[in-house]
């Protein structure tokens, strides 16, 4: 699976129906790394009409053997496809290491955990069931989970694999079959994670993975035999997924961006603040819809979260992300690499104190990457740009506050409500604070505490519907209900 150093890795067939098959009306394109920005990866594009034999096949296995498939043997399939993918887990981190340039010690981590997800809905496939519902003794009345049906599955390309292992485990435990569309600058470990699901034996059109540009998500949404589409990814894309998909009354269900407020009180434990305030930061290099990117600090201990997040963000190891030493990788592509050092030319235009990184870097190996510096701004105010708006690359903005009123009223002053953090030694506090930041998720005491059974979504612009848990299980299933009668009579309503 691991590509050589003198030639690309070549995935030139799509996976549709059980198969590897040239694109019909696609294309062969390269994939960057983007610790270079040359050439590593030779991949296949589909088009629209591979969008339609991806469907079909998808269609014909819902039809067929998935859907007559008791829970039992699509949990024992699951946990196939996790034993599979925790033995294949170091090489497919080196794959996506390659792919979007993140740190390879943060991909091993998180491909490590991986399989988890398939085992947890394993569990849940194998223990699936309705409810009887009381009425009286004349009927029996009781419901039953069924699948959505055909789920199209469109991934972002900052955690293509965790992405992909958040939609596939809940869609396939629940019934439903799957194409498939990464993101086009990460299509990579996707295709390995086929091979994989191949491996496992999963009857063929169960899962399809199509790569492609936006033409290829737009057909997949746009299609008449897609129930539901599952897109991670920006707002702007989502509205328009929203317009071309509302024809045929599709599911949606979207994860989408944040500006997360991080808030540390004067009385936290501030090493420990300081340590996830500084990760939550810089982790996946800025690039995750849950970074704790607007970091609220009480005022009595301003100035010196202020000076040790400075200092902190320069012991951050900027470098090669194949390097295990190294913390922080490049931005996953060039036009991220332009709008994070558009938003830091922003914040000082603004008027924001910048106290560290701000530029892009190019020493040594890091020529022709795509490399910048973690950077930090303080005295910002709620109301600029760097504050507001999503940049998704290392920039973190430290926002004084006084008492919890305006802690509360700055975090919940955004149009997003993704993730938030807090702070505090003060159980009561804890407490009252969670329970009035407008947010999917909180965590208090902790940050980025992610698990496949702790359910994570957003509020207002941050999406609709969660994944992970047993909510994510329901965003996959309908509910029929089913009312037998135990008399078999019936009144002739005209006998009078």
């Amino acid at each position: 699976m691991s590509p050589g150093t003198s030639s690309l890795l070549r995935h030139e067939r799509l996976f549709i129906g059980g198969s590897w098959v040239a694109p019909q009306d696609g294309a062969i394109v390269q994939s960057l790394d983007p610790s270079t920005g040359r050439p590593w990866a030779s991949v296949a594009f589909g088009g629209p009409r591979d969008v339609d034999r991806a469907v079909d096949a998808a269609r014909t296995a819902l039809a067929g053997p998935w859907r007559r498939m008791p829970g039992h043997e699509r949990a024992a399939l699951l946990h196939k496809l996790a034993d599979l993918y925790r033995q294949h887990a170091p090489e497919l981190a080196t794959l996506e290491t390659r792919d979007n340039g993140r740190a390879l010690r943060e991909t091993r981590l998180d491909t490590g955990a991986h399989p988890r997800w398939f085992q947890y809905y394993a569990s849940l496939a194998e223990t699936l069931g309705g409810r009887t519902i009381p009425v009286d003794d004349s009927v029996h009345a009781f419901t039953t989970r069924v699948p959505v049906g055909v789920v199209g599955a469109i991934t972002p390309w900052n955690v293509p694999l965790m992405s992909a292992v958040w939609k596939l485990a809940p869609a396939l435990a629940a019934g439903c079959t799957v194409v498939l569309k990464p993101a086009e600058q990460t299509p990579v470990t996707t295709l390995e994670l086929a091979r994989l699901i191949e491996a496992a034996g999963f009857p063929p059109g169960v899962v399809n993975v199509v790569p492609g540009g936006p033409e290829v998500g737009a057909a997949l949404v746009a299609h008449p035999d897609v129930d539901k589409i599952s897109f991670t990814g920006e707002g702007a894309t989502a509205k328009a997924i929203l317009r071309n998909g509302a024809d045929n009354l599709k599911r949606f269900g979207f994860e989408l961006g944040g500006k997360a407020p991080h808030v540390i009180f004067a009385d936290a434990d501030l090493d420990q603040a300081l340590n996830a305030a500084t990760g939550s930061a810089f982790a996946l290099c800025g690039q995750s819809c849950a970074l704790g990117s607007r970091v609220l600090v009480e005022r009595p201990v301003y100035e010196r979260v202020v000076e040790e997040f400075a200092r902190r963000a320069g012991r951050v190891r900027v470098g090669m992300p194949l390097d295990p030493a190294t913390h922080m990788g490049p931005q996953a592509h060039e036009a991220q690499l332009r709008k994070t050092l558009s938003y830091i030319d922003i914040g000082k235009d603004e008027g924001a104190q910048l106290v560290a990184g701000g530029a892009r870097l190019t020493d040594g190996a890091m020529e022709d990457g795509w490399f910048v510096a973690p950077t930090v701004f303080a005295n910002v105010d709620n109301d600029m740009r760097i504050a507001r708006e999503e940049i998704f690359g290392p920039v973190a903005a430290l926002i004084p506050f006084d008492g919890e009123d305006e802690a509360v009223a700055l975090a919940n002053a955004s149009d997003y409500g993704l993730a938030a953090g807090l702070w505090t030694r003060d159980a009561s506090r804890a407490h009252r604070v969670a329970a009035r930041i407008e947010s999917g998720i909180v965590w208090v005491n902790t940050y980025r505490f992610l698990r496949w059974s702790t359910p994570y979504g957003g509020l207002k612009h941050s999406g609709w519907g969660r994944e992970n848990g047993l909510e994510g299980l329901d965003g996959y299933l309908e509910t029929r209900t089913t009312v037998v009668s135990t008399t078999g009579q019936f009144a002739d309503p005209f006998a009078q």
